[in-house]
């Protein structure tokens, strides 16, 4: 079954040539220009993944991106105009998985896309759980409980932490998670990662204490009595 992807981009002829290159790839494409019409579209139908611009009429890109994320893991990658360390990072505190500044490839776009669905079908393929201390991590549903409560992960957070539960006791650097997670093309830094991580600890309550900093290293998954 073709993949459903979501262009919230208020620039015509920016979101006619992202649809037209999706299109031949066999997905099906929604389209919003604004942020309201967007969160209207997500509502209505099962979306697979959202390429989000930040800058929109209506509401931005980081609303959108924040109200979604109270209910939904869906991949999001966001679009902004501004080469700004500081947006990127605001985009992912607020639980977007990648971050693409313009002016852009579409093919680079498209491979990103392709990148994080592909990672999304073959967890939820799949049909197995894993589980530490009191962590369960659930494949094909992509769900995380800690001590039976449910983590509402974002795609990327759930990908970090089954990287490091499947290498617990392994010091993971920074380098190794974002070629894992993003890929050889990904831009960002190693903020990026801890950023991620952070959001991941926060989500995880008491049980944060498994993910263990590695000065100048990175990071491990750690069982604990």
């Amino acid at each position: 079954m073709s993949k459903t992807i979501l262009i919230v981009e208020d620039e015509r002829i920016l979101r006619e040539i992202m649809k037209d290159y999706l299109l031949e790839e066999g997905f099906k494409v929604f389209e919003a220009d604004d942020g309201k019409k967007a969160l209207e579209l997500f509502q209505e139908h099962e979306i697979d993944l959202i390429i989000l611009d930040i800058m929109l009429p209506e509401l931005d890109g980081w609303s959108i991106c924040k109200r979604i994320r109270k209910v939904s893991n869906v991949p999001i990658i966001m679009l902004t105009a501004r080469a700004d360390e500081d947006d990127t990072l605001m985009g992912f505190e607020l639980g977007a998985d990648d971050y693409v500044t313009k002016p852009y490839s579409p093919p680079i776009l498209l491979a990103r896309a392709k990148r994080l669905l592909e990672s999304r079908q073959i967890r939820e393929q799949e049909d197995h759980t894993m589980s530490s201390n009191g962590i369960l991590v659930h494949f094909p549903s992509r769900s995380v409980s800690a001590d039976g409560e449910n983590c509402s992960l974002t795609h990327t957070e759930f990908e970090m932490l089954a990287y490091l539960m499947k290498n617990k006791g392994i010091i993971i650097t920074r380098e190794q998670l974002i070629t894992r997670i993003w890929g050889y093309d990904f831009v960002g830094d190693d903020r990026t990662v801890n950023s991620h991580i952070r959001n991941l600890r926060s989500k995880l309550g008491e049980h944060a204490k498994h993910i263990v900093t590695v000065v100048r290293s990175g990071y491990k998954f750690e069982e604990q009595p």
